[in-house]
């Protein structure tokens, strides 16, 4: 049996980490395709060396661009390679340009398709993962939900028949990781100058919240409000947003730091005192870590985050108090499974396989 993961993006790469391992496991050939769509080290290389994935086996380079011109690239990089793999599987992760052209180049090859994390849905339709990750479940022939809830909404969308809950992949990682970074955090703690419990990590990095001068800088004011210190892991994209703007990032509480790999990432979270973020990755890893998460949205696909108390959704001017709230009553609850979602995920793969025919 053959699965071919493609994938493109940071929040893939920690997803791609369990299913990897997970193949390896169960003796199942697995080729790896990575798209280039995220192409700094400190945001690909980095975490298939961190997370010990193995090295992919096709780079297509596509690199940035607009939506239509990045996908189209992919689209028409894709199709032979898929086609020379003729794989029992094409497995796409999550809601990035990557996703919906590995989806669409399969379904075109006449090629089994599944979606990892699917049945998401923040129910606004400016956001370009919104339709990425909609138009993926209804092209895939398996539909990998990761909760009870996105279940849910598949079924409502007419897809129940195609839906297997699996959990989360990336509860796999960030438990498996935080158990091993002890060391690492003491270490980030010290260069960093912060104790423990007494500062925020923050990212940003949606077009909603970086594309629009106004917004942006409302944001940053309120970041830089906040009554501790804030370390701002700041993405290229958004240092080059904010320089297109005029909008200095660092002001007030706010550190700007570079973006971290995973396990430092994950070392530096689960010694904050709150995170701050626009990323949806980074909602569920606060939660799991039990770290109380303000969120710079107006919604999120994680419900079950907010239901629970940890996760709070802020404008810019709600950002400073939703930071200093009070930590939520301690929980036991696991939305997102139980570690060992990965395992699953093959599991239905070879179950399913020549039933799509």
């Amino acid at each position: 049996m053959r699965i071919v993961s493609v994938v493109g993006a940071r929040p893939q790469f920690v997803k791609l980490a369990p299913v990897a391992a997970a193949c390896r496991a169960a003796g199942v050939e697995h080729v790896i395709v990575h798209t280039g769509q995220h192409y700094d080290a400190l945001l690909s290389d980095v975490f298939f060396s961190a997370l010990h994935i193995p090295e992919p086996d096709v780079q297509l380079g596509i690199g940035s661009g607009g939506h239509g011109e990045q996908t189209g690239a992919m689209l028409a990089a894709l199709a032979p390679v898929l086609s020379a793999q003729d794989p029992d599987w094409v497995l796409v992760y999550g809601d990035t340009n990557s996703t919906l052209a590995a989806a669409l180049a399969a379904v075109k090859l006449h090629l089994p398709v599944a979606h990892l994390e699917a049945g998401l849905r923040s129910f606004n339709r400016r956001m370009p993962e919104e339709h990425n990750r909609v138009l993926t479940d209804h092209a895939a022939d398996l539909l990998l939900a990761p909760t009870e809830v996105a279940a849910s909404h598949l079924a409502r969308e007419g897809l129940a028949e195609r839906t297997v809950v699996v959990g989360d992949v990336m509860t796999d990682v960030v438990h498996q990781v935080a158990a091993n970074v002890a060391d690492a955090g003491e270490r980030l703690l010290g260069q960093l100058g912060v104790r423990a419990g007494e500062f925020s990590v923050a990212t940003l990095h949606r077009a909603e919240n970086t594309d629009d001068a106004a917004r942006l800088a409302g944001i940053v004011a309120g970041l830089g409000a906040v009554d501790h210190p804030v370390l701002l892991l700041a993405h290229p994209r958004l240092r080059a947003k904010a320089g297109e703007h005029g909008v200095p990032l660092e002001s007030g509480a706010v550190r700007v730091l570079d973006p971290l790999g995973y396990p430092d990432l994950v070392a530096l979270v689960s010694r904050a005192r709150g995170v701050i973020t626009d990323s949806g990755g980074l909602q569920k890893e606060a939660f799991e870590l039990r770290v109380p998460c303000t969120t710079v949205r107006t919604e999120t696909e994680w419900v079950e985050t907010v239901e629970l108390g940890w996760n709070v959704l802020a404008g810019p001017g709600e950002i400073a108090a939703a930071a200093t709230r009070e930590r939520p009553e301690e929980t036991d609850a696991a939305p997102y499974g139980d570690g060992h979602a990965a395992e699953r995920v093959v599991e239905v793969l070879v179950n399913e396989t020549g039933r799509t025919a």
